[in-house]
């Protein structure tokens, strides 16, 4: 059997990539254009980026602590006005960009008939090789401009270590936790998030790490 790439040289994810960039996208056109693809992409100043493609490199361990913090915060928020969304829904970051974090809190009214978070309170980003420099520049800039985001938290996954953004009154402070002993409170969500649950079933090579500093 011979494959459409083989003939081709390029899989259908890169040929509508050339497609969808011969022009610049406004959301409304990238979400209809989403619907027509084998997977999940972003919008980024107008152009579709593929998000698995993004994070190349990513592990069972980005799952699992992916995985664990969805199900953590469920448990906590279940009967609130507040719900944990996987990268299914995205977030509007500028009029040219939408993004998927790896988890989202929203609160608010459940509007079912959307592609994106309409009140977001909280991110998650999980590290992966290929995406750790951009979550901590570039996407952490344009959560920060987000009108109703109060935290911006991004996991490590070689070692159990978390960086939070909280918003305050004057401006977003930056907090390190470190270890399996410490605990996340996020109060204006009605949550919090302990590494050893977080990181629950991960092992971690011994070795000192300054990954977030």
């Amino acid at each position: 059997m011979v494959h459409r790439r083989d003939v081709l040289g390029w899989d259908r994810t890169e040929a509508a990539m050339a497609d969808a960039a011969r022009r610049r996208m406004t959301p409304e056109e990238f979400f209809r254009w989403q619907e027509g693809q084998d997977e999940p992409f972003e919008l980024v100043d107008g152009v579709p980026v593929p998000k698995h493609r993004m994070m190349t490199g990513a592990s069972v361990q980005h799952d699992r602590v992916t995985v664990n913090v969805i199900g953590i915060l469920y448990g906590q928020l279940r009967g609130s006005r507040c719900r944990p969304t996987t990268d299914d829904v995205s977030l509007r970051t500028s009029i040219t960009t939408i993004r998927r974090p790896d988890v989202t809190v929203e609160c608010g009214e459940l509007v079912y008939d959307t592609h994106e978070s309409r009140e977001p309170r909280l991110v998650v980003e999980v590290a992966s090789p290929s995406t750790t420099a951009v979550d901590r520049t570039v996407k952490l800039e344009e959560y920060k401009r987000h009108p109703t985001l109060r935290y911006i938290l991004l996991f490590e996954t070689v070692a159990p270590v978390a960086l939070l953004y909280r918003r305050e009154a004057e401006g977003w402070q930056p907090e390190l936790f470190e270890g399996l002993d410490a605990v996340i409170a996020l109060p204006e969500i009605g949550a919090s998030l302990s590494l050893a649950d977080v990181y629950d079933g991960l092992t971690f090579a011994p070795r000192i790490t300054d990954a977030m500093r």
